[in-house]
């Protein structure tokens, strides 16, 4: 599964073929394969695009954010936890991947661990403009680190 966003623009009117056109975007996927297959494509395609009009293609690809990749154990750890503070009905620990870049996904290439979305009621989702905090989801949300702290320390 992957996610292309793009744009392309030249530099005159639609009735002019320009000598300079860009297309940029963002490719995000959710295995490093993919990735690398989908970086390796986006060279040769360009390459052979120019080719067949006798021009020539430049790409700059610049990797962002890897894929957020949660680790099994860690996982399951988050979701007991969870469960203890919100109950079982109000867990879901086996939601679909999502796309969004997220400065943790460095981390969980480095060390095991587990990234969970903490519910936020009936709103749009953050980053959207109708998007509101929850105030009264601050108490659950403090639980389940309290929670989780003594969970992982207790002997």
């Amino acid at each position: 599964m992957r996610r292309l966003g793009h744009a392309l623009r030249g530099r005159h009117a639609s009735n002019i073929i320009p000598q300079l056109a860009r297309l940029n975007g963002t490719v995000r996927t959710l295995k490093a394969a993919t990735r690398d297959a989908v970086e390796k494509r986006i060279h040769e395609i360009a390459a052979g695009l120019a080719a067949t009009a006798g021009a020539t293609a430049r790409v700059e690809y610049r990797r962002g954010y890897p894929p957020t990749v949660n680790h099994a154990a860690q996982t399951d750890f988050a979701a007991a936890v969870a469960r203890k503070v919100a109950g079982d009905s109000h867990v879901e620990a086996n939601s679909l991947p999502v796309m969004g870049a997220e400065d943790f996904s460095f981390m969980l290439e480095a060390r095991p661990g587990a990234f969970i979305f903490i519910g936020n009621g009936d709103s749009a989702k953050v980053h959207h403009p109708a998007y509101d905090f929850n105030d009264a989801a601050l108490p659950y949300g403090m639980s389940y680190w309290v929670e989780l702290v003594e969970t992982a320390l207790a002997p």
